[in-house]
């Protein structure tokens, strides 16, 4: 599993798994970087995938298995999921 650290000033590491279109536009199905918030989070993974972007925007986050808000803060070792919306059948 590929995955890359991104230094940041204010938390410790945080995993960002990425699931079904999330893992395409990434094409990695992990990375570790920092930050304090989700928000932060999510930008750090968006400027490693940048086709990751109009992805995470309307994906729901969960954190440590909870939904959360882009203003949730993280906790070092914490695991960030990006699951976008699907279509079922």
């Amino acid at each position: 599993m590929p995955s890359e650290q991104v230094p940041g000033t204010r938390a410790g590491s945080v995993t960002v798994r990425y699931w079904a279109g999330a893992r395409a536009a990434a094409g990695t199905e992990q990375d570790v970087v920092s930050g304090g918030t989700v928000a932060e989070a999510v930008a750090a993974v968006t400027d490693l995938h940048p086709a990751l972007e109009p992805i995470a925007a309307v994906s729901t986050l969960l954190l440590d298995g909870r939904a959360v808000g882009r203003d949730a803060a993280l906790a070092d070792g914490s695991v960030l999921e990006v699951l976008p919306p699907f279509a079922g059948g």
